[in-house]
């Protein structure tokens, strides 16, 4: 099957800008924790086990096969976040997963599809027959990994680097998939920022910023843009987070947002009832992919998912079957302002 053209990068763009500022935000909040620690004269935290220095009872293995455990090996990545640099490798391609044409001939929209959820859910997309645009910010050799395992599936994929904090960069996206593939059926809107902080006097007006414009305003203008293209029995499927429906002491910001994306879809959904388009959305628990290793220090990846009730993070194969669901006509014709926990089981 031949080739479509990735989208051309643009030198010195907004993407590049956005990350070297998501780089000095990385930076600032390690310096001010080291400050932190310094005063405090400690810092350590249990490792593998409880308070009452007992081991941890091992992860639960629910699945078709088996997932790693913790510990992880301790690391640490620049932002955005790299996925072929993580050790291990996320998990994306659900091969016991077979595809049975609920997406046959359709066309999505997946943002941060580059690595992580993005990835798997482009993947069994393709798997079930649709076409896939995959918007990333500019880690350009995941995004080609991306679309490699997308033709691979014997499906289309257009590759576009930009910023959802752009509005006419989600206008540009959207326009450039509908003149390739010829249609809209699916947006995902999946792209995050998420970088914790101590107190929210440590919190800068350019980290809260950066996470308010990528996290619930990119959401915003996806969903514009896409809309004059979506026909009755579309979908649109955000991505929300346990955060939002439980908070997090350390993610104000990012807990914030995804709680907006979860009253964003409850709204849309009803505004676009009338119309025969479904929005829903998935509320993952911890789940491996870049966004927390560029985020908290090698220490805390290593512990990664413990504290969930399966005591390891889920892997982006065991999240993207969620996303079939919601965006199949087939499976979920009457499903819409849903916020479908996918957390490893209820919290304890």
């Amino acid at each position: 099957m031949p080739r479509k053209p990735s989208a051309p990068r643009p030198a010195a763009s907004d993407a590049e800008q956005t990350v070297q500022r998501q780089r000095r935000i990385q930076d600032d909040v390690a310096r001010s924790e080291q400050s932190s620690s310094a005063a405090d004269g400690n810092g350590k935290r249990n490792g593998g086990h409880d308070g009452n220095g007992s081991a941890r009872p091992g992860a639960v293995q629910a699945g078709a096969r088996m997932q790693p455990e913790n510990p992880l090996p301790q690391q640490h990545l620049r932002k955005p976040g790299n996925e072929h640099e993580l050790d291990p490798l996320p998990r994306f391609l659900a091969p016991d997963y077979v595809g049975s044409d609920k997406l046959k001939d359709f066309v999505a929209i997946v943002t941060g599809g580059d690595s992580g959820i993005g990835r798997a859910v482009a993947v069994l997309f393709a798997r079930e027959g649709a076409d896939v645009a995959v918007l990333h910010l500019n880690e350009h050799e995941d995004a080609e990994v991306t679309r490699r395992h997308v033709e691979l599936e014997g499906r289309r994929c257009l590759v576009i680097a930009g910023d959802v904090r752009d509005a006419q960069f989600c206008e540009d996206a959207v326009r450039r998939t509908v003149e390739a593939f010829g249609r809209l059926d699916v947006l995902v809107n999946n792209a995050a920022f998420q970088q914790h902080c101590e107190t929210l006097e440590a919190l800068s007006e350019t980290h809260l910023q950066e996470t308010l414009q990528t996290n619930i305003a990119g959401y915003f203008h996806m969903a514009r843009a896409a809309l004059p293209h979506l026909r009755n029995g579309a979908a649109i499927i955000n991505t929300g987070s346990e955060t939002g429906l439980f908070g997090s002491k350390e993610l104000l910001d990012y807990a914030a947002t995804k709680g907006a994306i979860h009253a964003f879809t409850l709204s849309l959904a009803s505004n676009l009832a009338e119309r025969g388009i479904r929005v829903n959305a998935v509320a993952p628990g911890p789940v491996w992919t870049p966004l927390n290793p560029a985020d908290r220090s090698g220490e805390d990846v290593a512990k990664f998912g413990a504290d969930s009730a399966m005591k390891r993070p889920a892997q982006p194969e065991e999240l993207s079957p969620a996303y079939v669901f919601l965006a199949s006509p087939v499976c979920s014709s009457y499903v819409s302002g849903a916020i479908l926990p996918v957390m490893g089981g209820p919290r304890g």
